[in-house]
């Protein structure tokens, strides 16, 4: 599919707030309600929209602590059991196959350092895992979502 720069500017206004209405996403961007809407499947049918979803303050629901942790390995961590491995370690937010000092990096949000603790050690049971190196973030300054360009 191509994008386009009125579906560019859709998917700008969809992060800004995806609950707006089709007339009025249709509006912002010049198009009547039924053109938006039409886009906009478009748009998930192809994949471009992955989810519609809410961003909440992880604070706000207990899960404050956050850190990124690299994960040294003496194995490829690309296969499916890696990512099954991962995903259910529920702190664990992202995983991403890098290249760098580790071989696997992954985001993770817990309630205290004695929840990260567990996770580190749930994250040391995964098969190939031999050791892992943690950040934990102290401040944010800000998150975003991907800019559409």
């Amino acid at each position: 599919m191509t994008i386009d720069e009125i579906d560019r500017r859709l998917l700008t206004e969809l992060q800004k707030d995806a609950t707006q209405s089709y007339a009025v996403l249709g509006q912002a961007v010049g198009l009547s309600a039924g053109a938006a809407h039409e886009r906009v499947r478009k748009l998930k049918a192809a994949g471009v929209i992955r989810r519609t979803t809410v961003e909440v303050d992880p604070a706000a629901v207990g899960v404050g602590v956050l850190a990124y942790v690299l994960l040294d390995t003496d194995a490829w961590m690309g296969e499916e059991s890696t990512r099954r491995a991962l995903r259910d370690i529920a702190a664990v937010e992202e995983a991403h196959i890098v290249a760098g000092p580790a071989s696997v990096l992954v985001k993770v949000r817990t309630t205290s350092t004695e929840a990260l603790q567990g996770t580190l050690r749930a994250l040391h049971q995964v098969d190939g895992v031999t050791s892992t190196q943690t950040v934990v973030v102290l401040e944010s300054f800000f998150e975003r979502p991907p800019t559409v360009m």
